[in-house]
């Protein structure tokens, strides 16, 4: 892979602070909201917060499969990962990513029963620049 399209898809994430991510709900359809990205490393791994009483929970428990997907749409370039998503609801790893602020979406603080953190793990991706060039799952391969 050219060493400017990994350099323009890292900077694609580093730059995002959202990202629009997806679950499929009991329907079988895709349902997407823009989340705060809480960390990632890489394009491999992405850590998000959500509520436990949320839809998105309630079907990443049923069905992990999730996508996440990134755009600038002044440079024309998009990132789509497909992967899966596991849920932390343990205090340890809710305190680790508590961040102050974050009272007003969890009232009871990293222990808040309706707090919980979700790490997102890419399995495959595409990326698009200017409707020029498309990458297939071995694009994880090389970043």
């Amino acid at each position: 892979m050219d060493e400017q399209i990994k350099q323009n898809i890292k900077q694609l994430v580093n730059n995002s602070r959202d990202a629009i991510v997806s679950s499929i709900d009991s329907n079988s359809f895709p349902n997407m909201k823009a989340m705060f990205i809480a960390k990632h490393e890489g394009i491999h791994t992405f850590w998000f917060s959500t509520n436990v009483s949320s839809n998105r929970f309630s079907q990443w428990t049923k069905c992990p499969n999730a996508g996440l997907y990134f755009y600038d749409s002044k440079k024309i370039h998009g990132l789509m990962l497909l992967g899966h998503m596991d849920i932390f609801t343990d205090d340890k790893t809710k305190a680790d990513f508590w961040h102050e602020g974050d009272e007003q979406y969890y009232s009871l603080g990293p222990t808040d029963p309706d707090y919980c953190i979700i790490r997102f793990t890419a399995t495959a991706g595409e990326y698009w620049e200017n409707g020029k060039y498309s990458l297939d799952h071995t694009l994880l391969l090389e970043i």
